[in-house]
């Protein structure tokens, strides 16, 4: 299961959260925010054209909140080969002076609504910026406590990405992190893009494979090679790098899908547009085709009654097979729309 609270010093707030270019031409214009365009499609993004496909699973060995299969049709979309990178999150702050939510102070008003009635509020000075950071112990611990490995760190933002004394050093190429929805949809909103749908992203994900479990088939290791940065070894303490990665990778270390979208699965969870229900999938008509769904209009998580969450799609560097079975087209969490973390991050879509 995904990390599910942040942890300010006097209190627990839930949260959820655990090669194919079609830019063939040499001509060059320049859109919003200064993207590039070559011919007719943005730099940096990939051409999805539209279709249909099975949202969701039936497998046996998946989570209730992405079952049942539905079926499912999106209209075509641009959208970003890799994850948004520290370096081009860094462009946008430059440009706007941008502060993300992990770089202001918590406003109490704000954060007790997603708490029970009645939670006593905190002393102001405990109100202080920070983010949540993995922190991996030192030995094996028990999984049913996540807070044997996700901690709150004052200070932790998207430069600092495990707090103070930590930086981007050999990481701009890597995806950024520590931004919240918010963060995220404002970088998109500056580049003339947008966030993607869930259904978006998942028709996306899977690259053209129907009905697998992976994005690239049903085994996870095909010939022993690895297809995406995600966790082995021992979780939570000790991560044994078999695919070449503690922690996140660079964009683009690993295959592309069908599409020549990079990362999908992996590395850092993903930010979508739509709000989370942990039961939207079972109102869904599993006969009749759903044409270009944009989820629920309210949050709903029975395990975090008060959050407001959004969708989070992908996995990421923390998911393993003993742990965090996240690695999946179809899986699918809730995150506090206002809540960071070390292994969230972000990729945008743009209309045709």
């Amino acid at each position: 299961m995904p990390c599910r609270f942040l942890l300010l010093p006097a209190i627990a707030v839930v949260f959820s959260a655990c090669n194919n270019s079609n830019a063939t031409n040499n001509t060059e214009s320049i859109g919003a925010a200064g993207v590039a365009i070559v011919g007719t499609v943005p730099a940096g993004m990939t051409a999805i054209d539209g279709g249909s496909f099975q949202m969701g699973t039936n497998e046996a060995q998946s989570y209730a909140p992405e079952q049942p299969a539905h079926p499912v049709q999106v209209k075509g979309f641009y959208m970003d080969a890799t994850e948004v990178t520290n370096k081009q999150f860094k462009e946008f702050v430059e440009a706007t002076g941008y502060k993300t939510i992990a770089e202001r102070k918590p406003e109490w008003e704000e954060l007790k609504q997603q708490l029970p009635p009645g939670t006593p509020a905190p002393p102001d000075d405990e109100l202080i910026p920070g983010s949540m950071v993995f922190i991996p112990p030192s030995h094996p611990v028990k999984t049913d406590n996540i807070g044997g490995w996700w901690k709150w760190v004052p200070g932790a933002d998207w430069q600092h990405p495990e707090g103070p004394g930590s930086n981007l050093n050999g990481r701009w190429n890597h995806p950024v992190v520590q931004v919240a929805w918010e963060d995220a949809n404002a970088y998109a909103k500056w580049a003339g893009k947008r966030l993607p749908t869930e259904a978006e992203w998942e028709y996306a994900a899977r690259g053209g494979v129907a009905e697998k479990r992976y994005a690239w088939g049903d085994d996870f290791t095909p010939q022993h090679h690895f297809m995406a940065n995600t966790f082995q070894g021992h979780f939570p303490d000790k991560d044994t790098k078999e695919d070449g990665f503690a922690g996140t990778a660079p964009v683009g270390s690993f295959p592309a899908n069908g599409y020549g979208l990079y990362d999908m699965i992996g590395n850092v969870w993903e930010w979508t547009a739509d709000w989370y229900d942990a039961n939207e999938y079972k109102k869904m008509d599993t006969k009749k085709v759903t044409a270009n769904p944009t989820g629920p209009t309210k949050t709903y998580d029975p395990d975090d009654p008060y959050a407001m969450q959004r969708v989070t799609k992908g996995g990421s560097f923390l998911c393993s097979n003993d742990y965090c079975v996240n690695y999946r087209p179809s899986a699918r969490r809730g995150t506090a729309h206002d809540s960071g973390a070390s292994h969230i991050g972000f990729r945008c879509v743009k209309d045709k």
